[in-house]
Formats: C-alpha cells, sequence, structure tokens
C-alpha cells in the first residue's frame, strides 16, 4: 500500500499534512504519537470512514481513496472492540460474512477456524458480556480478520487491558500476524509498546509523519527532539555546532565543556544552537568527561539510576547494572559517552 501526500483539514485545523507513506506487504507497522497527533485519523481516512481533502490511497495500482470503507480490501478493529452484545461470539466473528454469499456451513467453517486461532474454541455460543477484556479484545480481532483483509487496522487495540495482560497481549499479536503474513498497522501512544510490536514506527507530531523507521533506529537516531523524548528517557545538553569536518561526528561547544557527536543528518550551520542527545545507558561515570557532582542514586532492581548534577546546574542521568562501580553520593564525577551514541540535533 502507498500512501501520497494525504491531508484532511477539519475546517482551519490540518488533523493530517501532507503524509506520504509506502507500507510493505506482511509488515507490521505502527503509528506512535501523542493524543491529537493526527495517527487516528490517517487511519480512517485509509478504512474509508472519512474522506481525504487531497491525496491518494494506492493498492496495486488502483487508488482507494474514493471507495466506500466495505469496498475496501481493508478492515479495521476499533479501540472500543464495538462487539453486539445481543449477538454470541460466534455470531459477532460472522457479522461480516453475511454479504458474501457463502454457505450457512462455509460460514460456520471459518468462524470455528477463526476462534482456534485467537484461542477462543469453545466460547462461540458464549454472550460478550460473560468474557474478560482480552477474550473481548480476541473475537473483535477474529471480527476483523473473517473477510481476510489484506491490511487490518488496529486503533489502540491494548488500551482496555491492564499492564500484565497487554505484555502478554502484544506477544500474541506479533505471533499471529507472523503466522498470516497480513500487513497489521496499528496506532498506539505507548512507545514500548510500537517497539515491541513494530517492524518499523512512524512517529506523528501535529499532523505530519516526522520520522518513519525501525524501532532501534528511532531509538538511537532520532532526528529531532520531539522523536528523542518520545522514545525514551533521553538527556539533552544545549551546545553550539562547532566547525564543520569530514567524517561521522562533529565538535559541539557546551558551557560544560565540548563534546562529540554522532553528525547531525539536518543540515546545521556551524555556530548554531544545537542539542546532544543521549541515552542514560550510554553515560558512563568516571575521571574524564563533563564535571558535576553525583546527586542520586536510586535501586531499580535490575539497573542503578544516578544523576549527575554538572557544575552550573543541569543534570544527566546515567544507567548501570547493580554492581558497577560508581563515587558515593556527593562526590565529584564525570560523565561521558562514546561519540557515536549521541545524537546531535536542532535546538
Amino acid at each position: 500500500m502507498r500512501i501520497v501526500r494525504l491531508a484532511k483539514t477539519f475546517g482551519t485545523q490540518a488533523a493530517v499534512a501532507d503524509v506520504s507513506l509506502d507500507l510493505a506487504a506482511g509488515e507490521f507497522f505502527c503509528l506512535l504519537g501523542p493524543s491529537g497527533c493526527g495517527k487516528s485519523t490517517l487511519l480512517r481516512l485509509i478504512a474509508g470512514f472519512e474522506a481525504p481533502t487531497s491525496g491518494a490511497i494506492l493498492l496495486n495500482g488502483g487508488d482507494l481513496s474514493a471507495l466506500p470503507p466495505h469496498r475496501r480490501p481493508v478492515n479495521m478493529m476499533f479501540q472500543s472492540y464495538a462487539l453486539f452484545p445481543h449477538m454470541s461470539v460466534a455470531r459477532n466473528v460472522a457479522y461480516g460474512l453475511d454479504g458474501l454469499g457463502l454457505a450457512r456451513a462455509g460460514i460456520a467453517g471459518r468462524v470455528a477456524a477463526l476462534l482456534r486461532l485467537v484461542r477462543l474454541d469453545g466460547f462461540g455460543d458464549r454472550a460478550p458480556a460473560t468474557l474478560s477484556g482480552g477474550q473481548r479484545q480476541r473475537v473483535a480481532l477474529a471480527r476483523a480478520l473473517a473477510r481476510e483483509p489484506r491490511v487490518l487496522l488496529l486503533d489502540e487495540p491494548m488500551a482496555a487491558l491492564d499492564r500484565s495482560l497487554r505484555e502478554e497481549t502484544q506477544g500474541e499479536l506479533r505471533a499471529l500476524q507472523r503466522r498470516l503474513g497480513t500487513t497489521f498497522v496499528v496506532v498506539t501512544h505507548d512507545p514500548s509498546e510500537a517497539m515491541t510490536l513494530a517492524d518499523r514506527i512512524g512517529v506523528m507530531d501535529r499532523g505530519r509523519l516526522v520520522q518513519v523507521g525501525a524501532p532501534a533506529e528511532l531509538y538511537r537516531c532520532p532526528v529531532t527532539r520531539f522523536v528523542a523524548g518520545l522514545l525514551g528517557d533521553v538527556n539533552l545538553i544545549a551546545g553550539r555546532l562547532g566547525a564543520h569536518e569530514p567524517g561521522p561526528v562533529r565538535d559541539v561547544e557546551t558551557a560544560h565543556g565540548p563534546i562529540r557527536a554522532a553528525a547531525p543528518t539536518a543540515s546545521i550551520e556551524p555556530g548554531a544552537a544545537v542539542v546532544v542527545a543521549v541515552r542514560p545507558e550510554q553515560v558512563v561515570l568516571g575521571t574524564d568527561g563533563l564535571p558535576g557532582i553525583l546527586a542520586e542514586e536510586t535501586f531499580l532492581g535490575d539497573r542503578i539510576r544516578r544523576v549527575v548534577r554538572l557544575s552550573d546546574g543541569p543534570s544527566i542521568r546515567a544507567t548501570a547494572a547493580p554492581g558497577e562501580g560508581a563515587p558515593p553520593v556527593g562526590a565529584a564525577t564525570r560523565v561521558r559517552f562514546a561519540p557515536d551514541a549521541a545524537t546531535i540535533l536542532p535546538a
């Protein structure tokens, strides 16, 4: 599927602005961003529940933009699951099959196969109200898969689940997608969920797709401060970009001393204000680097979180495995990181 310069405005407000994206067959893709960034609107445009203001949605060379939802090889699973309370589980799953001209036995066979697929054998006669949240989610998923869509759209599918069930269900959903080979597009505001599920993530901000890539790429090499902060804890050190130099790293002058970091992907002039983004797990305490005082140390079970306060007030967070040596709280120390573990971003 190819999305070409897709836009949707409501009055003067651009909910989706000039989005272009290629989705590979069999890909698990996540749209990630905060509430109001346009990700659910983009999903509804693909499904056909909203008409685009401009742009195209292409599949096999044909434009789906003018087709109604029921004529698209796409289906959508809603955040609320939208199960019919007066129908049994089996009838909920079969609902989308009634208009396909299948024999009753054929429908029953497909429903049974789908219930086996989502591990709900024997639940066909149950009412949705008698099921747990995770079971209702799997009924909704089976119903969405019943028409064998080329692309399955899922809007915040884990939102109604508690934390432990959400983690379990993430693994089940990923395994199911791999078995089916169907293209999944999931909307979520949870970065850890996106990184767990996705082959690629598209980060949205104010209606625009600001970065697309594999989870590791976005985590290690964000292109903006917004992406860096969205994908996890990050230290941001303000400075000015040094003189241009060939190679993969550049100098940045900061109030705490010079540092070197990976060259920016954006075009930034020497002397311009920048920030250096570095993850806490890449920060090491030692005898060289930026000077400061170890202000805090917190035991978190699988890691130790330390906060080093630099000479003029800003703090740098560092994480390490328990048992790794460090000075006592209140002692002078220095923080450093490898240049290729840090990224220079526009300020």
